[in-house]
């Protein structure tokens, strides 16, 4: 075989795929079959949606069932910037990237249904005001992971201290003048080390693009009424963040599978996403177009037990041996796949620069 064979055509890229697991079940065995399957089948990342029903695991907690038992796929959970702690998801997200050798990510989502207030007793938030919350949460999470440097933790067994307090720093939050919600602050450190990848990797709907700046995210995840739209939606997002924020389609699929036609098992989808249903061979040419222009593209299965074993064993090997998609980081961080560099602490230049 030709080592060019399974490169890239001139003037494409390689880009990487993320499957959305929520229909994979709420307990940890099936969670776990679920993640592992799509790992096997060569999927860079797996995505856990969030939604405030009774009894169910959360995202969090559902990508946590996910870290002990794989070793590539990158496990990024949504979490709502609005009805939830900046401070609590900051350190669970910290937790998350420890529990998965660094292969954590955050979806950033600020949730305007009625529903998801009521279930914490909280007055809904609509407008402006959604960004401005997931802005200040992105913020504070940043200001905490960086609150402890990382060698702050010494364990010296002789003196009896496990971490040396002058490399904790205080991430002295409040929320800005104009603040369309509740105004609060966060002293801070955090109560848990710095992550594993220094800064995780933070996701935005392009919708919140604005009052979350461009340069406070890792990846924007861009959605469009058609595959038609899709394409052109990502180049407009393309042109407003520039080539250092990752751009990620989205887009819902069912597939003819084990002799049922798409079009027969089609199901109602999210109204804001893209829609694909017909063959894994067209699917496949759709999302090399697609990955032409974008880093990545997240699917929505309509049934994970029929559209993932399709993927697996007809969509993804074709896009691989075409060149459109990136190698499997075996070991890697989600920063890696990303090909971000692992940041230094804020505060630990900010020490460094006064002589502390």
């Amino acid at each position: 075989m030709s080592n060019t064979e399974n490169l890239p055509a001139e003037g494409s890229q390689a880009g990487f795929l993320a499957i959305e697991l929520d229909g994979a079940g709420w307990d940890g065995a099936d969670i776990s079959r679920a993640v592992l399957a799509a790992e096997s089948a060569g999927f860079h990342a797996a995505t856990f949606t969030d939604a405030p029903v009774p009894g169910r695991a959360n995202a969090l907690q559902r990508a946590a069932f996910a870290g002990p038992v794989t070793r590539s796929i990158a496990l990024i959970p949504e979490v709502d910037t609005v009805y939830t702690e900046p401070f609590h998801v900051s350190t669970q997200l910290a937790s998350l990237d420890y529990v998965s050798g660094g292969r954590a990510g955050w979806i950033a989502s600020a949730d305007e249904a009625p529903g998801a207030a009521a279930a914490v007793g909280r007055s809904s938030v609509t407008g402006a005001a959604l960004g401005q919350e997931a802005a200040a949460s992105i913020e504070v999470s940043r200001r905490l992971w960086d609150s402890w440097e990382d060698d702050a933790v010494i364990r010296d067994v002789a003196t009896g201290r496990y971490i040396d307090v002058d490399k904790l720093h205080y991430a002295d939050f409040e929320t800005p003048d104009g603040f369309a919600g509740a105004g609060y602050s966060v002293k801070g450190p955090s109560i848990i080390p710095r992550p594993l990848q220094g800064q995780l990797p933070v996701l935005v709907p392009a919708s919140l693009l604005g009052e979350v700046p461009a340069d406070a995210v890792d990846a924007v995840l861009v959605s469009a009424p058609t595959p038609e739209l899709l394409a052109a939606e990502v180049l407009d997002v393309r042109s407003r963040v520039g080539a250092s924020v990752a751009v990620i389609a989205e887009l819902d699929v069912v597939l003819d599978s084990r002799g049922q036609a798409a079009a027969s098992r089609k199901t109602a989808f999210d109204g804001g996403r893209a829609v694909f249903a017909g063959t894994a061979a067209a699917l496949t040419d759709l999302l090399e177009s697609l990955l032409a222009d974008a880093d990545g593209v997240r699917l929505h299965p309509a049934s994970l037990a029929l559209d993932l074993d399709e993927l697996g064993r007809l969509v993804l090997p074709e896009l691989r041996r075409r060149g459109a998609l990136r190698p499997v980081l075996l070991d890697g961080t989600f920063r890696d796949l990303l090909g971000l560099e692992r940041p230094a602490s804020r505060y630990a230049s900010a020490a460094a620069g006064t002589g502390k």
